[in-house]
């Protein structure tokens, strides 16, 4: 089995092995994964903390030992510099995996409701970007997979797999803050999702990927945005992660 590491800050994973193709999603410094296929100038991998597949340029992506750990410390802010041996020093975004003394360990983060809150509010503002995983740009999943990542939680990768976790929160009445708010279209299909919190009025709202990462109210019926005065996803299930 040969094994591959990001030492960019962050590169995109794309759907066919073209730059023209769609980006599925991002991959961080220091994520290691599997090679499953190549052509001669991409890699088709598999990422070995979340199992998601896809396509990478062979430039920007390390063979590195079969038996190489995977790192267990994250960036915990929006962006770290760190120094490469040898190299000039770069920057990496919240959430990549480094070696110690240059974020938080694992072992460290807390997965209290107000941890969550204060990681999530560190993205707002971003704007959204199907694929995406940094502040410069990320998706609903990419958001709530980033920020639990930083707080302790393992999360797989689409909106979909991540509300096979955890435990169900039958009425919106029941909720905490912290726990995991999934919507459907019109389909049945589970295509967002969003962390719910209670402000200072003790209300409940939602900070989620919709353009951008933003802060709306959430109710039984779904997420209701104030500043165009209508309903933009329906509630399907609340989840208990942490």
């Amino acid at each position: 089995m040969i094994r591959l590491q990001c030492q960019l800050a962050v590169v995109p994973m794309r759907r066919e092995p073209s730059d023209k193709s769609e980006m599925t999603n991002q991959i961080l410094f220091g994520e290691t994964m599997q090679l499953l296929d190549k052509n001669e100038k991409w890699y088709m991998v598999k990422l070995d903390h979340d199992g998601y597949e896809g396509w990478a340029d062979k430039k920007q992506l390390k063979i590195i030992a079969e038996n190489t750990p995977e790192n267990i410390s994250f960036a915990d802010q929006l962006f770290v510099q760190i120094e490469k041996t040898g190299e000039q020093s770069i920057y990496i975004p919240a959430g990549a995996l480094v070696g110690s003394g240059q974020s938080q360990n694992k072992e460290q983060l807390s997965s209290k409701p107000a941890e969550i809150l204060k990681v999530a509010m560190m993205f707002l503002g971003a704007p959204y970007l199907w694929g995406g995983r940094t502040f410069m740009g990320m998706d609903c999943s990419g958001l709530t997979q980033i920020v639990m990542r930083i707080c302790g939680i393992d999360l797989p990768r689409d909106a979909y797999q991540q509300a096979e976790i955890g435990e169900v929160v039958t009425f919106i009445d029941e909720c905490l803050s912290g726990d995991l708010a999934f919507f459907d279209n019109a389909d049945g299909k589970i295509t967002h999702v969003g962390i719910i919190f209670e402000d200072e009025k003790k209300e409940r709202k939602i900070i989620h990927a919709s353009g951008q990462v933003r802060i709306d109210a959430i109710d039984h019926q779904g997420i209701y945005n104030h500043e165009i005065g209508e309903y933009t996803h329906q509630l399907r299930i609340i989840k208990r992660i942490s």
